[in-house]
């Protein structure tokens, strides 16, 4: 018998199910299941482990220091080398990059956890409030940063440690970009986002204006004139539309904002969720916003990809988490408009696709799926305003290896630029190389030039 309960709302679950819910996805490893998990790494030379990870942390180092009971020894190893190692840790798809590469999987088909081994390290360090960097004395130098996300916030750091003044202007009121902003709410339980800013922002000597937006309160070339460096780390605020007929209606949201404003409620209750939701596109973000609709409730969750299972953006492994959350995967769909009824959501059609000489055709065929809510995940866009005559590639900023763009005294890294992967890991790579690169050439500039006679 069909439910009345139909269309969107909130409270769909008692307060002790929403607790359940969106509770952390792993927990922290104990001292005991640590030292269990650590004995099982070969440490070995040349690991591909390490090869493996964006920011090139020494995994079998840091494991070591783990099974020989030195855990903040671990968590400055890791630090060293990705003072965002806590987040990482949770949302890093190790599956694909340094677990996937353990020579544990040859044998065995079970690489040693080295997600969670970090995680470990990091928190106990952190909740030992251990800080293992120092600023250098002042170089009198600044540099200023725009936005506070991985990029950022590593290239902050890093810049800060090396004595030199920062100041970071975010558009948002609050610091993290998407680590605080678009991260599913059981990755990163216990305000994490926040504690791992202000750890980092510890150091010293790095100054956060919020509600700062390029193009609208500040401008690249006044930066330019202000601070002996910049560095762009301005991610992608922009959302690809669907462009078909009845986007526009009540009931169609992009899963990004849907994302943020649960991870920013403070009670799951007020989050107004459909009974039956589908959500268009194959990424992480797709994943994040249909799995997070199941736990609020909502009894239906589809996700449509217009390709197939092998091309989804998606890991296997959260592919697999959505899964066994209940949501139902369906591959080589594309939207084709949205069903409306009294002006609201009553359904998509979607029209099935197939790949036809190495291009995505499609059929002909069309079918309806019933749902009251729709989420559009299928890929964020780079806004270039505020960016004057910086030479873009793609869509993105071009830089050089080091991170520098076309404009003198300006880097960039994180999503914004092109040829990035769009991963936490990897920005954080980004905005730590880049400011090694800001660093040299402060130190440069600063160097007093001898007369030869």
């Amino acid at each position: 018998m069909e439910r009345l309960d139909t269309g969107i709302r909130a409270g769909r679950l008692s307060p002790a199910d929403y607790e359940d819910n969106f509770s952390d996805l792993h927990p922290r490893l104990d001292k005991h299941e640590a030292l269990v998990a650590s004995d099982r790494c070969y440490f070995c030379y040349d690991a591909p482990c390490m090869t493996a990870c964006p920011t090139a942390i020494d995994i079998p180092l840091f494991i070591r220091q783990i099974s020989t009971g030195n855990p903040l020894g671990s968590a400055k190893t890791i630090f060293d080398q990705n003072i965002l190692g806590g987040m990482c840790a949770r949302v890093c798809p190790t599956e694909e990059l340094c677990e996937e590469a353990c020579v544990r999987n040859t044998a065995e088909e079970r690489p040693v956890e080295i997600g969670r081994l970090q995680r470990y390290a990091t928190d106990t360090a952190m909740q030992a409030g251990k800080q293992f960097f120092a600023r250098a004395a002042s170089t009198g130098k600044t540099v200023a940063i725009v936005g506070a996300g991985p990029a950022g916030l590593a290239a902050a750091h890093r810049l800060a440690v090396k004595g030199h003044d920062v100041v970071i202007y975010d558009a948002r009121p609050k610091s993290g970009g998407l680590n605080e902003y678009g991260i599913a709410t059981y990755k990163t339980v216990d305000d994490f986002a926040q504690k791992e800013v202000d750890y980092v922002l510890s150091i010293g000597g790095i100054e956060v204006r919020h509600d700062q937006q390029l193009g609208r309160d500040i401008e690249l070339s006044d930066l330019q004139g202000q601070y002996d460096a910049v560095f762009l780390g301005i991610g992608l605020a922009g959302v690809n539309a669907l462009r078909v007929e009845g986007e526009n209606l009540a009931g169609v949201d992009d899963a990004v904002d849907f994302i943020a404003g649960l991870r920013q409620t403070d009670s799951k209750e007020t989050i107004a969720i459909g009974r039956r939701v589908v959500v268009l596109g194959g990424g992480m973000t797709a994943i994040d916003a249909a799995v997070q609709a199941k736990l609020l409730g909502a009894e239906e969750v589809t996700i449509c990809y217009r390709r197939g299972k092998e091309h989804m953006n998606a890991s296997t492994f959260e592919q697999d988490l959505a899964t066994s959350k209940g949501v139902i995967i369906r591959h080589w769909l594309a939207p084709k408009a949205i069903v409306a009824q009294d002006g609201k959501v009553a359904g998509i059609e979607v029209e099935y696709t197939q790949i036809v000489d190495g291009r995505l055709t499609t059929t002909g065929e069309t079918g309806v799926i019933a749902a009251d809510q729709i989420f559009k995940a299928i890929g964020q866009t780079f806004v270039s305003t505020g960016l004057g005559s910086l030479r873009l590639e793609s869509g993105r900023i071009a830089v050089d290896p080091e991170g520098r763009t076309s404009l003198d005294g300006v880097w960039a890294g994180g999503d914004c630029v092109f040829g990035g992967n769009d991963l936490t890991v990897s920005a954080v790579a980004n905005g730590r190389d880049a400011a090694e690169s800001i660093n040299r050439m402060l130190s440069a500039a600063a160097q007093p030039v001898i007369a030869v006679a």
